[in-house]
């Protein structure tokens, strides 16, 4: 897959920012309309998916993007963007693995979610700072997936 480069801004409404990935780049990269992806702007890069808003294709650029890379809304920007056909991986903690592995079926549900449903359980986990709210954390993950 060869990269596309193309001109753009950071289009920005209220606080939210993204890129507008023009329709012939969107078609080049050839993996749908809701690809994942690997953009560089401003010598930083990041991965995303190409969403679809008011029929224009865009990816975000949260907060964390614009301060790594010194955007801001209504800059003009020069992208690079390729496909990103890596598997989207989510780095399990232990005691939420074990927690899944003790229940038939879990594991596999887990797993079954899409990479963003298993980073939010894994941020949910990992966000607890006291152990009593990390095990609630990892029963309702539990509750979850056995509904």
């Amino acid at each position: 897959m060869t990269a596309q480069t193309f001109s753009s801004k950071v289009h920005q409404t209220g606080n939210n920012t993204g890129i507008e990935i023009p329709a012939t780049v969107v078609e080049a990269l050839g993996a749908g309309r809701r690809a994942p992806v690997v953009i560089t702007v401003n010598g930083y890069t990041y991965s995303s998916t190409i969403g679809v808003m008011g029929g224009r294709h865009l990816v975000p650029l949260s907060a964390a993007h614009r301060r790594e890379s010194g955007l801001a809304g209504g800059d003009a920007i020069e992208v690079t963007i390729t496909h990103d056909a890596a598997p989207r991986e989510v780095e399990v903690p232990h005691d939420l693995a074990d927690a899944l592995a003790a229940v038939d079926g879990a594991r596999a549900a887990f797993d079954a979610l899409s990479p963003s449903r298993r980073k939010a359980h894994v941020t949910a986990v990992e966000g607890a700072k006291a152990a009593a709210t990390r095990s609630r954390r990892i029963e309702a993950v539990i509750t979850a997936l056995e509904r």
